[in-house]
């Protein structure tokens, strides 16, 4: 293992590679060799390399319960939404799947149908919604019992997890089908805003000619006994930002009407006190386990 040159090193490296695990043995000598790949075509110098440690050590330095800036990087170089393309592929009659994102917080509180998942001091901070749907399997067979984790940003941008001035668990809940596989909750229509750019991450945008914005979407997480667990989100259509999500999460399949409803007697019913209001339905089937 002496006299190492640019031409053998790669292999040197690669003798020294003997995991137990065979699946480790791929992946650590698959990694090496596209690394050692990567260094030969870009040619860095010593600064540039070192800057791109100083990079990763920045983004876990800025991790922390509430930030997670390693899935950040992931969900904006694309790599996040390769990942669940790969495990996730397409099949008919099932609800396609997207990147999870770095803002679900565990332990949401368990509501009833129709509950209002905005616990702001007005209730209606943004445009009030009400979304709806059913829940079932790829053929269309309903499913009861099905937990639908939802989460979203408020109509400024933030989640609650970086905004100290919304209520814990604001916008964030955890609804049950009923026997028809429905469920339904009241909301705020979601906006587009920008993911967190105060750190590396902005900063690679930033050098690279990037905006750091999302279209308006909400997250759903879907889960019942006997089906593969679902994590996606519904888009709102003619949302600006739907042809260059800085994460590249948007699929044609996702993209959902909210239509806007201006009776105020409809709206007093779901306890909105301004109009318009926008309705969205969206049924999601699960693929059995």
């Amino acid at each position: 293992m002496r006299n190492l040159t640019e031409e053998n090193v790669t292999e040197a490296v690669l003798e020294q590679i003997r995991a137990k695990d065979p699946r480790t043995q791929q992946i650590v000598t698959s990694l090496i060799k596209h690394l050692h790949a990567f260094v030969r075509e870009v040619e860095p110098t010593e600064l540039e390399w070192f800057k791109g440690i100083e990079f990763l050590t920045r983004t876990g330095h800025i991790t922390d319960e509430k930030r997670q800036e390693f899935i950040l990087l992931s969900d904006t170089l694309g790599v996040t939404i390769l990942v669940d393309a790969i495990n996730h592929r397409k099949e008919e009659g099932k609800t396609e799947s997207t990147v999870f994102g770095p803002f679900w917080v565990p332990n949401a509180l368990e509501m009833e149908n129709g509950a209002h998942i905005d616990r702001g001091p007005e209730n209606e901070r943004g445009a009030p919604a009400v979304v709806r749907g059913r829940i079932t399997d790829m053929n269309g067979k309903p499913i009861a019992g099905a937990k639908i984790d939802v989460w979203q940003a408020s109509d400024d941008g933030f989640y609650d997890v970086q905004d100290s001035n919304q209520p814990e668990m604001n916008l964030r809940g955890i609804f049950t089908s009923g026997q028809n596989g429905g469920y339904w909750f009241r909301t705020i229509r979601p906006e587009a805003y920008p993911i967190p750019d105060d750190g590396p991450v902005g900063d690679m945008l930033k050098a690279t000619g990037r905006h750091p914005y999302r279209p308006a979407h909400i997250h759903f997480m879907i889960s019942a006994p006997g089906y593969e667990k679902l994590i996606t989100h519904i888009f709102v259509e003619g949302d600006k930002y739907l042809e260059s999500d800085a994460v590249f999460g948007v699929k044609d399949s996702l993209v959902v009407d909210f239509k806007a409803n201006t009776s105020k007697e409809e709206a007093a019913g779901y306890g909105f006190t301004k109009t318009p209001f926008y309705e969205v339905e969206f049924d999601f089937s699960l693929k059995e386990a």
